[in-house]
């Protein structure tokens, strides 16, 4: 696909539509294997939920379980396409970039991607435990723990998007700044306020306990200074060629 200067505003359109018709298409294709795949994908949730602990989930409706089947089938599906779809979307803009701007872009696609699959193993594997554990420890004689699995795997499903969307915060600001849209300066006076924001982001998008908050705000803060360290190098480069 290429674009000349004298293609029309319809050819731009048409190549869009061309795009979203092969991105839906794998979606929809993807969708019947991920249905099959889901209940592995609930048993793998199950394991890590339950950990050491001799913890039991329940269902409390017929089709919960089915119904949940199918949440998880369509996560699956959209995280699965993901790279085919980026690469779609990567063949419709590179035409219309210059070639500098398509390195840059080249390689935050592949960085989100990386970043994205670090954030939700990093909620899998480390918070999702901490939070069941916390969870137990309200349990007493009187007080017995009873968990749905429709809930947590809910649960898990939002967190790991939650936090592989948050890793995408050095990204953010590396772009930001190398783009030109803010200075390093500018950015870096304002730490304070960025780290107010996501802890008011975390807040909003994790379940109401302290754990879980602190458990996305400091890693994401912390990958907020690495985007801003490699910035400053970036500039510090540009300046000197």
């Amino acid at each position: 696909m290429s674009f000349s200067k004298d293609e029309t505003f319809i050819a731009h359109l048409k190549a869009l539509r061309l795009m979203l018709i092969k991105c839906l298409s794998a979606l929809g294709i993807c969708l019947l294997p991920c249905f099959f795949a889901a209940p592995y994908v609930i048993d793998l949730l199950i394991f890590l939920i339950k950990g050491t602990s001799d913890l039991v989930l329940n269902f409390f409706a017929p089709m919960e379980v089915f119904i949940l089947q199918i949440k998880v089938a369509f996560v699956l599906d959209v995280l699965v396409c993901f790279p085919y779809i980026a690469a779609k979307v990567w063949d419709f803009l590179v035409p219309a970039l210059y070639e500098n701007e398509q390195k840059f872009i080249k390689s935050i696609v592949f960085s989100s991607s990386a970043l994205f699959i670090i954030g939700v193993a990093f909620c899998l594997l480390l918070i999702l435990p901490l939070i069941i554990r916390f969870g137990l420890s309200f349990a007493s004689a009187d007080l017995k723990p009873l968990f749905g699995i429709s809930n947590l795997i809910s649960l898990c499903l939002w967190l790991s998007i939650v936090f592989g969307l948050m890793f995408q915060f050095p990204l953010v600001t590396y772009a930001l700044i190398r783009s030109g849209i803010v200075s390093y300066q500018s950015v870096k006076s304002k730490r304070a306020y960025v780290f107010l924001g996501i802890l008011v982001m975390s807040g909003i998008l994790t379940p109401p306990d302290i754990i879980s908050q602190l458990m996305l705000t400091l890693p994401t803060y912390g990958l907020f200074e690495a985007g801003l360290l490699f910035a400053r190098k970036g500039v510090s480069f540009q300046r000197k060629n």
